[in-house]
């Protein structure tokens, strides 16, 4: 069992930046690939990007690419969401996910934990 809590969001101007945290429970964090998704008001949950389980490799939705930035810190058990260049349309609750195994998927329903969101809003 594996309990994930986000923190940091809020509300930043558009070209601004803003590090999600995602601090997770248990001894297992290591054996889990690390994944952040998103839902924008009136919008489907969708994939943001996915982080390997040494940190070593990251796979991004194409268009996040060069302004997201995942990584992770095992001794803390923690990863992290950096954003840069924020849009108004980056406005949406976010959510990291543990997943038990070694490929980097974006299909949400691989994902075995949730956490409960936190809310980035980017005013113009």
């Amino acid at each position: 069992q594996v309990q994930l809590v986000e923190s940091g969001g809020g509300l930043v101007q558009a070209g601004g930046s803003l590090r999600l945290s995602c601090a997770a429970s248990g001894r297992t964090f290591s054996s889990y690939a690390m994944g952040w998704f998103r839902q924008a008001p009136g919008k489907e949950r969708e994939f943001v990007g996915v982080i390997s389980r040494s940190g070593a490799n990251t796979y991004y939705a194409d268009s996040l690419k060069g302004r997201f930035t995942i990584s992770r810190d095992n001794a803390k058990n923690t990863v992290y969401l950096q954003m840069n260049s924020l849009k108004p349309e980056d406005t949406a609750v976010y959510y990291c996910a543990a997943r038990l195994g070694i490929i980097l998927i974006g299909e949400q329903k691989q994902y075995d934990y949730w956490g409960q969101g936190t809310q980035v809003t980017v005013s113009s």
